[in-house]
């Protein structure tokens, strides 16, 4: 837990209550990059807690939902925070859900249930109260949960004033070898959008930077620069540079 805590930079209390999840949270997202970085490199990822937390924590890397989500559960657990797995389905732009086990989130029960999710990418930065209807203010955009019948959602509004479904997902617990398909399938189908293009993004206190293959993207204070990167030892000097990322050669692995 220690080295943990020190990899995303958190010096505050450690009892499980609401601030210290929002802290931690928050923590996390800016110092814990999504990315897929080892799926182009044929670097196989497998459903285990403790290889989550190795590359996490050891190998100072990011990881994408099932990783991220997975290594911070493990963590709240073990700080005495009550989580539930839950199975999410990322909405298709025509807001219909996609497959069951597409993205992991998390469910933490304190006085109240709050959604909690390291892993979405850009997502909402702090934990989402599980109340449907109320609209939740943060730093990076206003964000509130839908409820119909079993099914829940997290959406956020667009500049029309329509509200976009971001996920959708149910309160059934999830074990998390439950995942194991779709994690398979994301490091090795040529329809998932991880093996497409790499991409490594994290958020700031002040927006968010983000590579997305040879495009560095940085916002800022509702300000946006992009750049083309020239080369992979640009690529690599940029990963070291913003995510503190530095890829070792792995020996060949099948996926």
């Amino acid at each position: 837990m220690t080295a943990y805590l020190r990899r995303i930079g958190y010096t505050g209390p450690i009892t499980p209550t609401l601030e210290t999840l929002r802290r931690m949270h928050r923590a996390h997202l800016e110092t814990v990059p999504f990315e897929n970085l080892d799926i182009s490199r044929k670097r196989r990822i497998v459903i285990d807690e403790a290889a989550f937390a190795r590359k996490v924590v050891e190998e100072n890397r990011g990881g994408f939902c099932y990783e991220l989500n997975g290594a911070f559960a493990a963590l709240l657990r073990e700080m005495g925070f009550h989580v539930t797995l839950l199975s999410a389905r990322p909405a298709h732009a025509d807001e219909t859900p996609g497959p069951e086990f597409d993205h992991l989130a998390l469910r933490v029960d304190l006085d109240e249930p709050w959604l909690v999710d390291v892993g979405f990418g850009e997502g909402f930065l702090e934990p989402l109260l599980l109340k449907p209807g109320i609209e939740q203010k943060q730093v990076n955009g206003i964000f509130r949960v839908k409820c119909k019948g079993d099914s829940f959602s997290v959406q956020r509004p667009q500049p029309d004033g329509s509200w976009k479904t971001e996920y959708f997902f149910t309160l059934t617990p999830r074990r998390l070898e439950d995942f194991a398909e779709k994690c398979h399938y994301h490091q090795t189908s040529p329809e998932s959008h991880f093996t497409q293009k790499r991409l490594c993004t994290r958020a700031t206190s002040s927006g968010r930077i983000t590579l997305s293959d040879m495009k560095l993207i940085t916002t800022a204070n509702g300000g946006r620069r992009e750049r083309i990167l020239a080369s992979e030892e640009e690529l690599e000097h940029a990963l070291k540079q913003y995510f503190g990322i530095v890829l070792p050669t792995y020996s060949s692995a099948s996926l």
